[in-house]
């Protein structure tokens, strides 16, 4: 890794090109040593050029979050993907629009949604796949498994068009991400694996593709029990929130945010870095007994060191980044010097930043 750190004048986000292969590389092992598709969310990274490292480890299948990423996406070849985000009916021509360009996926969780989507397809159209979301304990959107009333509704409205094809049942077990630990990440998993297996035997022999998806789950599990496809998305970068939760180590965390420091206050023992809630969210977790919104590192021409011991972000305001740090630490820092944050969550601090710095060069995402 090469980071040109007199280049660096403003808020950067780094990102560890080897770090970022090698988790690349582990998932799509792990998924074709277990006999599941691996359908990576794109959301984390929105990047052409990382998707191209995705490529190259055998990935021919994304999930996207929106319309507009999937439309992103598919100009750099990409000709299977699944928006995994409830229709919005007024990009419905958007979306019709993409499904001439690529095999495209949509999610569903009502049938008045579905009949809506359906009443503007045409014989000209291409076919659109369906997924109906599940809600197996997360709680944001999706139908209850028990729901079979309304399920059996939005497959009846695919028999119904020729140009719908409903694909299967996906979930998202965000729940994980509030576990901690293997033990209790296998226990959320388990609970929900058995919920869509269950759904999936009450519909017999309708060819049922059963999607799930989460990065603590898919950085754990060694066993998906009959599920399909796997959609893991943050554990192209990981962060400090996944740590914490127990999905990997502070050694696969492939993005780094770069801040040049601004200001000193020895009363406090705090550092004021240029980086602030715009850059890194404000995503905080607890670490230890600390709340923290990331973790700090010491950077070099060549990467970033392991995060320095009781330093922290303490808090965040706009563009101001507040760093706690020892007395040692303190002493050896002056305006001018830059310090890497590792982010509390990665996709939102590179859904902030809106551009990488891979090797010294910028390379540009859909942001």
């Amino acid at each position: 890794m090469k980071i040109p750190l007199e280049n660096i004048h403003k808020p950067s986000l780094l990102v560890d090109e080897a770090i970022c292969r090698e988790n690349i590389r582990r998932m799509a092992d792990k998924a074709r040593r277990l006999g599941v598709q691996l359908r990576p969310h794109f959301k984390t990274h929105q990047s052409k050029l990382i998707g191209r490292w995705f490529r190259e480890e055998g990935v021919s299948a994304i999930t996207v979050s929106s319309v507009s990423m999937a439309s992103y996406f598919i100009e750099d070849g990409w000709d299977d993907i699944t928006i995994a985000f409830p229709v919005n009916l007024r990009e419905s021509h958007e979306i019709i629009s993409l499904a001439s360009k690529t095999r495209l996926n949509i999610l569903v969780t009502m049938p008045e949604t579905l009949e809506a989507f359906s009443g503007l397809l045409n014989n000209g159209n291409q076919p659109i796949g369906v997924f109906i979301k599940i809600d197996t304990g997360y709680h944001r959107t999706g139908l209850q498994p028990s729901n079979e009333e309304e399920i059996e509704k939005i497959i009846a409205i695919c028999n119904s068009n020729p140009l719908l094809k409903f694909t299967g049942f996906l979930t998202h077990t965000g729940q994980t991400y509030q576990a901690r630990g293997r033990e209790e990440i296998e226990r959320i998993s388990r609970e929900a694996f058995m919920q869509m297996l269950a759904l999936k035997a009450s519909f017999g022999t309708l060819p049922i593709i059963l999607s799930v998806g989460d990065t603590p789950a898919c950085s754990i599990l060694e066993n998906f029990q009959g599920m399909d496809e796997i959609r893991p998305g943050n554990f192209v970068f990981y962060d400090v929130m996944q740590t914490v939760i127990g999905s990997c180590d502070t050694g696969s965390i492939a993005v780094c945010l770069a801040c040049p420091v601004v200001s000193k206050d020895s009363s406090r023992n705090e550092i004021v870095v240029y980086g602030g809630a715009v850059h890194l969210s404000k995503e905080s977790l607890m670490y230890g007994e600390q709340l923290i919104f990331g973790l700090v590192c010491r950077l070099s021409g060549k990467g970033w060191s392991a995060p320095l011991k009781n330093c922290y972000v303490s808090g965040l305001s706009q563009e101001h980044g507040i760093v706690k740090v020892t007395s040692e630490v303190f002493s050896s820092i002056r305006p001018g010097d830059l310090l890497g944050i590792l982010p509390v969550h990665s996709c939102l601090t590179a859904q902030s930043l809106g551009s990488y710095l891979i090797d010294g060069k910028l390379a540009d995402a859909h942001m």
